[in-house]
C-alpha cells in the first residue's frame, strides 16, 4: 500500500519508482489505482491530467495497471461521487478485486488517494479497511508512506503512523518525495527528525521533478533512489543509508 500524509506528495512517481525496481528484480508487478478523481467524466478523459495510473505505466513500464473507479471532479472520491450523485463500490468489493490480481507470487502496489483517512466509498471505508480486508483475505500487507521534507512534515507523518499503528496495519517505512535539489534548514533538519521521531526505516528519496522525466531515463535512475528490493521481495525491509543531492543525479 503506498499511502501519504497529504495529496501532492509524490505518491504516483514513488509507485511508478517501486513497480519499475520490482520489473528489474524480475518480479510479477501489478499496480492498482481503486480510486482516481479529477480526470474522467463517464470514462472519457476530459482534462490535460493524465490519471495516475497512466504516469506509472508510461514512467516505469509496468503492463499491469488497474483503475477501478474514476471520477470526474478533482476532490476526495466519496466527495466527488456524492456531488455527482454516484455510489461507489465498498472497499470490501475493492479487495475482492485485488485478490484476484494477485495470482502465485505476484506484487501488488496499491496506490491510495490522499492519505489513510480519506474515503474511498460511500460507507465511509479507507486505505486502511482496504487493507484489512486484504489481511483478512490472507495476505501480507506492508504501508509505504510517501512524504514530504517541508516544514510541517512531522506533525502528518506521525499522525499518519498513528492511524496506521492504532489499525495494527504493517509499516515498512519512509520515501521522501519532491525533494528538492537543494534542501533549507527545515528540510535538512526534518531528514534526520523523520526517522528518529517516528521509528521507521526511509526507503528512499525521489527527486522532484522526475515525474516529467523522459521513461527510458526515469527507469535508468530510479534504482538509486530507492533500498526495496528486500521489501519487495517479501522479506525484511533495510534501511535507506545513502543519500545523494538530486542535482547530482
Amino acid at each position: 500500500m503506498v499511502t501519504g500524509t497529504n495529496t501532492g506528495v509524490g505518491k504516483t512517481v514513488v509507485t511508478a519508482a517501486l513497480a519499475r525496481r520490482a520489473l528489474e528484480l524480475g518480479l510479477d508487478v501489478r499496480v492498482v489505482k481503486p480510486a482516481q478523481t479529477g480526470v474522467a467524466r463517464y470514462g472519457s478523459l476530459h482534462t490535460e491530467e493524465k490519471p495516475d495510473i497512466s504516469t506509472i505505466a508510461q514512467l516505469s513500464g509496468c503492463s499491469q495497471v488497474h483503475q477501478l473507479i474514476a471520477l470526474e471532479d478533482p476532490l476526495a472520491p466519496d466527495t466527488a461521487a456524492r456531488l455527482r450523485g454516484v455510489t461507489l463500490p465498498s472497499v470490501e468489493s475493492i479487495s475482492r478485486h485485488i485478490c484476484a490480481l494477485t495470482t502465485g507470487s505476484a506484487v501488488v502496489l496499491v496506490e491510495g488517494s490522499g492519505g489513510v483517512a480519506v474515503r474511498l466509498d460511500t460507507e465511509g471505508g479507507t486505505l486502511i479497511d482496504l487493507a484489512s480486508h486484504l489481511v483478512a483475505g490472507g495476505h501480507l500487507v506492508e504501508f509505504v508512506i510517501v512524504t514530504t521534507l517541508a516544514l510541517g512534515t512531522l506533525n502528518s507523518t506521525e499522525l499518519t503512523l498513528g492511524a496506521l499503528t492504532a489499525a495494527n496495519q504493517e509499516v515498512a517505512g519512509l520515501v521522501f518525495g519532491y525533494v528538492p535539489d537543494r534542501l533549507d534548514l527545515a528540510e535538512r533538519c526534518n531528514l534526520e527528525e523523520l526517522p528518529r521521531v517516528t521509528g521507521l526505516d526511509v526507503l528512499g528519496a525521489v527527486p522532484h521533478g522526475v515525474g516529467s522525466w523522459e521513461p527510458a531515463r526515469f527507469r535508468s535512475a530510479c534504482h538509486s533512489w530507492l533500498a526495496v528490493d528486500s521489501l519487495l521481495r517479501g522479506r525484511p525491509s533495510i534501511r535507506f543509508n545513502g543519500w545523494t543531492e538530486p542535482s547530482q543525479l
